[in-house]
């Protein structure tokens, strides 16, 4: 099943602008669809196309690559292989999952020089940075971040195309919808939630309308990326990290603490670990802002991290891990509007996922109240022009923001606007705009 991706269009630019000057590398977790956008905009966008699969190709084919000072041989090598005919400017070649051959990679340079034909790669970070330690990477390429699909694009796998646009007109004009209409609204972005953006998870659900099926979907996907983070981290420390972070979420804590998930391991000794974490794009880590200002990425904390999934389908899914789907209640909650004040956890994890498909780099803040005793904390600040906006995350009503009001006291001069996202429909309280979780994809 293809899905409208609006990556394409990023491709497309990419094809007529830069004419065969570059290479594009799709980066992006695995499962995401990188493969399957790549080869539909070959087969629209070109003449001819071939796809080099390095998970299953044959030696013969990786080896080509090691020796590129006779292009002509491995061009007559490569179709007689494919049984595919290239023509001069009208013609792409597909490096699929670029990461187990990196010396394909490597040759980029010489063939983006050679001018003959386009070329697409794509890969998942998780192993390319492993594999390209001793290798030159070519300054021919051009990267493109490809996420799970978006609740745009999750729409439009439903055959809807008209609401998105108009919930953006409302939230332009900050139009309340109405109570009945949010609703309903809500109901069918829950189902989003509860399914996620990953392509697989996307077309179980329309070709069996079986949430069970999806869990198995997303399940199998859970599996392989755990798999991947024990090859990058034989201790299982990744591993360890990554289920745990349902549970460091609703644990209310102002970080994660690797400590906790790791069994007592130093943090020091974790931080490439976590940063290769980060790279897969896997998960979404949103750092602690110590001057939440203009240019919050030249003052982050490091050390002062919170993570969330790459998408919210696998979160829920992970957060019961250890429960059959029946008892996945978390599942029937969602869908029924009954999520419990504990389960709140999951609209924050979305709203960093349409954060960051939106652009958005990942932070937050926290600081002490009047008493000391506890702190305030921001959920997440996006860099807005020269200033900020702070943004609270709740997963109902908007009885009290105490955290955005005693933050724009403290940082008044720094605000453009303030944010509270929750379930009911969109209003203004003074100078906060309050609007649903599923108009997240404007900011």
């Amino acid at each position: 099943m293809i899905f409208k991706r609006k990556i394409y269009n990023e491709l497309l630019d990419w094809k007529n602008e830069d004419n065969g000057t570059t290479a594009i590398l799709i980066k992006g977790a695995r499962r995401v669809g990188k493969s399957t956008i790549a080869e539909e905009f070959a087969r629209n966008e070109y003449s001819s196309y071939i796809l080099i699969d390095f998970t299953k190709c044959s030696a013969e084919i990786r080896s080509l690559f090691d020796d590129v000072s006779d292009l002509n041989r491995i061009f007559l090598k490569l179709q007689l292989e494919y049984g595919v005919t290239l023509e001069t400017r009208k013609s792409v070649i597909i490096f699929d999952e670029v990461q187990f051959c990196p010396m394909a990679r490597q040759a980029i340079k010489h063939l983006v020089a050679d001018g003959r034909y386009d070329y697409i790669e794509t890969g998942s970070l998780i192993s390319i940075r492993k594999n390209v330690q001793n290798i030159l990477i070519p300054s021919e390429e051009n990267e493109v971040s490809m996420y799970p699909m978006d609740y745009e694009e999750f729409k439009w796998a439903m055959n809807d195309h008209a609401t998105i646009p108009l919930l953006k007109q409302c939230f332009q004009e900050k139009k309340p919808l109405g109570d009945a209409t949010n609703r309903k609204l809500m109901r069918d972005f829950r189902l989003y939630m509860v399914v996620g953006g990953m392509p697989k998870a996307v077309a179980t659900l329309i070709e069996t309308n079986n949430l069970e099926k999806v869990d198995r979907v997303k399940r199998g996907i859970i599996n392989l990326y755990e798999k991947d983070f024990n090859r990058i981290d034989p201790t299982g420390n990744a591993s360890k990290i990554f289920h745990q972070i349902p549970a460091q979420l609703t644990g209310n804590a102002n970080r994660y603490m690797t400590w906790r998930a790791t069994e007592g391991v130093a943090q020091s000794s974790l931080n490439e670990i976590i940063s290769e974490m980060k790279e897969s794009m896997v998960v979404n880590i949103a750092y602690h802002a110590n001057d939440p200002n203009a240019g919050m990425a030249l003052h982050h904390s490091t050390d002062n991290f919170k993570m969330y999934l790459g998408d919210t389908g696998l979160f829920i899914t992970l957060a019961f891990w250890d429960k059959k789907f029946t008892d996945n209640v978390i599942y029937h909650k969602l869908l029924s509007d009954k999520l419990a004040a504990d389960l709140g956890y999951v609209y924050e994890n979305v709203v960093s996922q349409m954060l960051k498909a939106t652009g958005n780099e990942l932070y937050y803040y926290t600081f002490p109240t009047e008493s000391g005793k506890h702190n305030y904390e921001i959920d997440f600040l996006i860099a807005d022009g020269d200033k900020i906006s702070p943004i609270e995350v709740k997963s109902s009503g908007y009885k009290a923001h105490a955290s955005l009001d005693a933050f724009a006291n403290k940082f008044s001069s720094r605000i453009r606007s303030r944010y509270l996202i929750y379930t009911k429909d969109l209003r203004k309280e003074a100078d906060i705009i309050c609007f649903p979780a599923y108009m997240t994809m404007f900011l």
